[in-house]
């Protein structure tokens, strides 16, 4: 019997405590990495993912960093090197899941200057440095994943920033992907549409119009799950990809088509 795809693997995944970084942390613990989540402020909930996670016959730990201040990126690696001390004594890692973000639903007029730099902060400057911290740990033959959205590539007024913060992300994953090509270190991005979540769950459940609405972009008839991105974080984490990098890879169910 084979092992599973991730054995003997470490990976990162920012902002895993809920939603779809849940469910991606979850799943590559299932393939057998060893699973290091950031939470911001809900513990309860990251030790419920770690919980899970060793349910299922994997191992995970969660640490504390916020996101989008100064020196967090420092931070967020000290955290892993002391919470992380039994299960990862080497301190080095195979998967960098940049999946933690924030999103303003605000339009041009009325985004504040402060609401621009908050949403920049969370969603481009720390994965950058995340990332730029994290490349002496980084192995080579690794993966980095960032989790973009499919507002990238549609026009949507009304989240205007996050969109733009999107767009960034992926400029970002491009240029890794040739830096780091060499050391056979693929960088790629996955980009959700609308996601059953507890961050959609005000406007979309328990609203039958709303979830018609929703499903009714996509060429797929439904409003995606967070499994269905976490299925494709799963294959870019592992070898199967090895020869895919610089990608945006889509995971809106085909909306906008």
């Amino acid at each position: 019997m084979g092992g599973r795809a991730l054995d003997g693997k470490v990976a990162l995944v920012t902002g895993g405590s809920r939603g779809i970084g849940r469910a991606i942390a979850q799943r590559l613990g299932r393939d057998g990495a060893t699973v290091a989540i950031t939470y911001a402020r809900d513990e309860a909930a990251a030790r419920e993912v770690v919980e899970r996670i060793g349910k299922d016959g994997g191992r995970a730990f969660a640490l504390r960093a916020e996101l989008g201040r100064h020196g967090d990126a420092a931070a967020l690696w000290a955290a892993f090197d002391a919470e992380g001390r039994e299960h990862v004594p080497d301190g080095a890692v195979d998967i960098i899941v940049n999946n933690a973000g924030i999103g303003r639903s605000s339009d041009l007029a009325s985004l504040t200057e402060e609401q621009f730099d908050e949403v920049f902060a969370v969603n481009v400057r720390a994965p950058f440095f995340v990332v730029q911290e994290g490349l002496k740990r980084l192995r080579d033959g690794g993966r980095i994943i960032n989790v973009s959205s499919g507002a990238a590539r549609l026009a949507m007024p009304e989240i205007i920033a996050y969109g733009a913060t999107k767009g960034a992300l992926d400029t970002f994953t491009l240029n890794l992907a040739k830096e780091l090509g060499p050391r056979g270190i693929t960088a790629n991005s996955v980009a959700p549409g609308i996601i059953d979540t507890d961050v959609n769950a005000d406007w979309l459940r328990g609203d039958p119009e709303a979830e018609a609405q929703a499903a009714s972009l996509a060429a797929l008839g439904r409003v995606g799950r967070p499994e269905d991105v976490a299925d494709i974080v799963a294959f870019l984490a592992s070898d199967d990809a090895r020869w895919v990098t610089g990608r945006v890879v889509d995971a809106t169910g085909g909306s906008g088509l």
